[in-house]
Protein backbone atom coordinates (compact mmCIF):
# COMPACT_ATOMS: atom_id res chain seq x y z
CA UNK A 1 0.00 0.00 0.00
CA UNK A 2 0.87 3.70 -1.22
CA UNK A 3 0.63 6.63 0.24
CA UNK A 4 1.38 9.88 0.02
CA UNK A 5 -0.80 12.32 2.42
CA UNK A 6 -0.64 16.08 3.04
CA UNK A 7 -2.10 18.73 4.92
CA UNK A 8 -2.30 21.38 1.81
CA UNK A 9 -1.69 20.82 -1.77
CA UNK A 10 1.39 18.86 -2.67
CA UNK A 11 2.86 19.71 0.92
CA UNK A 12 6.90 19.98 1.32
CA UNK A 13 7.83 17.00 -0.21
CA UNK A 14 6.77 16.16 -3.79
CA UNK A 15 10.12 13.89 -4.33
CA UNK A 16 8.87 11.63 -2.44
CA UNK A 17 4.93 11.10 -4.69
CA UNK A 18 7.16 10.75 -7.76
CA UNK A 19 9.63 8.45 -5.98
CA UNK A 20 6.25 6.10 -4.42
CA UNK A 21 4.98 6.55 -8.36
CA UNK A 22 8.13 4.79 -9.34
CA UNK A 23 7.72 5.09 -13.50
CA UNK A 24 4.03 5.72 -13.29
CA UNK A 25 3.00 9.20 -14.53
CA UNK A 26 -0.43 8.46 -15.38
CA UNK A 27 -2.74 10.33 -12.15
CA UNK A 28 -6.19 10.39 -11.97
CA UNK A 29 -7.84 13.77 -10.16
CA UNK A 30 -10.97 13.44 -8.19
CA UNK A 31 -12.20 16.21 -7.22
CA UNK A 32 -15.74 16.15 -6.06
CA UNK A 33 -15.10 17.42 -2.76
CA UNK A 34 -15.33 20.89 -4.50
CA UNK A 35 -18.62 19.78 -6.06
CA UNK A 36 -20.73 22.21 -3.94
CA UNK A 37 -18.56 25.12 -4.71
CA UNK A 38 -19.68 27.67 -7.83
CA UNK A 39 -18.71 25.97 -11.24
CA UNK A 40 -16.27 28.43 -11.45
CA UNK A 41 -14.56 27.64 -8.16
CA UNK A 42 -14.43 24.28 -9.07
CA UNK A 43 -13.03 24.91 -11.89
CA UNK A 44 -10.41 26.97 -10.85
CA UNK A 45 -9.56 24.56 -8.05
CA UNK A 46 -9.21 21.66 -10.99
CA UNK A 47 -7.11 24.05 -13.17
CA UNK A 48 -4.39 24.62 -10.22
CA UNK A 49 -4.39 20.75 -9.64
CA UNK A 50 -3.63 19.93 -13.00
CA UNK A 51 -0.57 22.51 -13.53
CA UNK A 52 0.63 21.78 -10.23
CA UNK A 53 0.34 17.93 -10.58
CA UNK A 54 1.38 18.43 -14.58
CA UNK A 55 4.23 20.10 -13.26
CA UNK A 56 5.84 17.01 -11.58
CA UNK A 57 5.75 15.25 -15.01
CA UNK A 58 2.35 13.61 -14.16
CA UNK A 59 -0.14 12.97 -17.08
CA UNK A 60 -3.47 14.47 -15.70
CA UNK A 61 -6.64 13.27 -16.14
CA UNK A 62 -9.58 15.09 -14.22
CA UNK A 63 -12.09 11.81 -13.02
CA UNK A 64 -15.54 13.42 -12.29
CA UNK A 65 -17.51 10.64 -10.09
CA UNK A 66 -20.83 12.87 -11.03
CA UNK A 67 -20.17 10.80 -14.33
CA UNK A 68 -21.20 7.96 -12.50
CA UNK A 69 -19.68 4.22 -13.69
CA UNK A 70 -17.88 5.42 -16.81
CA UNK A 71 -15.69 7.32 -14.44
CA UNK A 72 -15.15 5.11 -11.88
CA UNK A 73 -13.90 2.58 -14.80
CA UNK A 74 -11.47 4.95 -15.68
CA UNK A 75 -9.74 5.00 -11.82
CA UNK A 76 -7.42 1.19 -12.23
CA UNK A 77 -5.53 2.57 -15.33
CA UNK A 78 -4.26 5.37 -13.35
CA UNK A 79 -1.03 4.72 -11.56
CA UNK A 80 -1.88 7.43 -9.28
CA UNK A 81 -5.12 8.79 -8.04
CA UNK A 82 -5.32 12.13 -6.41
CA UNK A 83 -7.79 12.97 -4.38
CA UNK A 84 -7.42 17.10 -3.57
CA UNK A 85 -9.30 18.95 -0.66
CA UNK A 86 -12.80 20.22 -0.19
CA UNK A 87 -15.66 19.36 1.88
CA UNK A 88 -14.98 15.83 3.37
CA UNK A 89 -19.00 15.02 3.24
CA UNK A 90 -19.28 15.95 -0.65
CA UNK A 91 -16.61 13.16 -0.95
CA UNK A 92 -17.40 10.99 0.73
CA UNK A 93 -20.87 11.02 -0.89
CA UNK A 94 -19.72 11.29 -4.36
CA UNK A 95 -17.26 8.49 -3.51
CA UNK A 96 -20.23 5.97 -2.21
CA UNK A 97 -22.70 7.35 -5.02
CA UNK A 98 -20.65 6.04 -7.62
CA UNK A 99 -18.71 3.52 -5.98
CA UNK A 100 -15.67 4.60 -6.61
CA UNK A 101 -15.04 3.86 -2.70
CA UNK A 102 -14.98 -0.06 -3.51
CA UNK A 103 -12.85 0.35 -6.33
CA UNK A 104 -10.06 2.76 -4.75
CA UNK A 105 -10.26 0.12 -1.66
CA UNK A 106 -9.46 -2.93 -3.97
CA UNK A 107 -6.57 -0.90 -5.75
CA UNK A 108 -5.11 0.13 -2.39
CA UNK A 109 -5.07 -3.41 -1.24
CA UNK A 110 -3.67 -5.20 -3.85
CA UNK A 111 -1.05 -2.03 -4.19
CA UNK A 112 -1.93 -1.69 -7.72
CA UNK A 113 -2.11 2.59 -6.97
CA UNK A 114 -0.87 5.31 -4.71
CA UNK A 115 -3.43 7.22 -3.10
CA UNK A 116 -2.51 10.28 -2.61
CA UNK A 117 -4.17 13.88 -1.82
CA UNK A 118 -5.24 16.54 1.18
CA UNK A 119 -7.18 17.72 3.26
CA UNK A 120 -10.51 16.35 2.51
CA UNK A 121 -8.81 13.60 0.14
CA UNK A 122 -6.86 12.49 3.04
CA UNK A 123 -9.72 12.28 6.09
CA UNK A 124 -11.72 10.19 3.90
CA UNK A 125 -9.26 7.03 4.88
CA UNK A 126 -10.01 7.92 8.35
CA UNK A 127 -12.96 4.77 9.84
CA UNK A 128 -15.54 7.58 9.92
CA UNK A 129 -16.25 11.12 9.49
CA UNK A 130 -17.42 11.76 13.44
CA UNK A 131 -16.37 15.42 13.73
CA UNK A 132 -15.20 16.86 10.97
CA UNK A 133 -18.48 18.45 10.84
CA UNK A 134 -16.60 21.09 12.99
CA UNK A 135 -14.30 22.26 9.67
CA UNK A 136 -16.78 21.07 6.96
CA UNK A 137 -20.23 21.57 6.46
CA UNK A 138 -22.10 18.51 6.72
CA UNK A 139 -25.80 19.96 5.85
CA UNK A 140 -24.57 20.38 1.87
CA UNK A 141 -25.08 16.84 1.31
CA UNK A 142 -28.50 15.62 2.35
CA UNK A 143 -28.28 12.27 2.89
CA UNK A 144 -24.25 12.11 4.85
CA UNK A 145 -22.43 8.99 5.53
CA UNK A 146 -20.51 9.02 7.94
CA UNK A 147 -18.15 5.68 7.38
CA UNK A 148 -15.11 6.28 5.24
CA UNK A 149 -12.78 3.93 3.89
CA UNK A 150 -11.69 2.60 6.96
CA UNK A 151 -8.26 3.05 7.63
CA UNK A 152 -6.66 5.57 9.74
CA UNK A 153 -7.89 8.48 11.87
CA UNK A 154 -6.83 11.54 10.87
CA UNK A 155 -7.41 14.59 12.30
CA UNK A 156 -7.71 18.16 10.46
CA UNK A 157 -8.03 21.55 11.82
CA UNK A 158 -8.91 25.13 10.88
CA UNK A 159 -6.20 27.64 11.88
CA UNK A 160 -6.10 30.97 11.52
CA UNK A 161 -2.27 31.32 10.29
CA UNK A 162 -2.49 32.05 6.40
CA UNK A 163 -1.49 28.86 4.67
CA UNK A 164 1.51 30.76 3.10
CA UNK A 165 3.22 31.02 6.77
CA UNK A 166 1.54 27.62 7.93
CA UNK A 167 3.73 24.85 8.02
CA UNK A 168 2.93 21.90 6.10
CA UNK A 169 2.97 18.48 7.38
CA UNK A 170 3.02 15.73 4.47
CA UNK A 171 3.10 12.14 5.24
CA UNK A 172 4.68 9.18 3.35
CA UNK A 173 3.54 5.59 3.72
CA UNK A 174 4.47 2.26 1.68
CA UNK A 175 3.54 -0.94 3.26
CA UNK A 176 4.29 -4.28 1.80
CA UNK A 177 1.47 -6.83 1.30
Amino acid sequence: MRLYLSSFRLGDHPQRLLELAGHGRRLALVANALDGSLEQVRRAGVDREVTELASLGFFVTEIDLRDGLAAVKRLPEADVIWVRGGNVFVLRRALADSGADAIVVDLLERDAIVYAGYSAGVCVLAPDLHGLERVDDVTAVHDRSTTALAYWTVQSCRTSTPPATRRRATATCSVPN
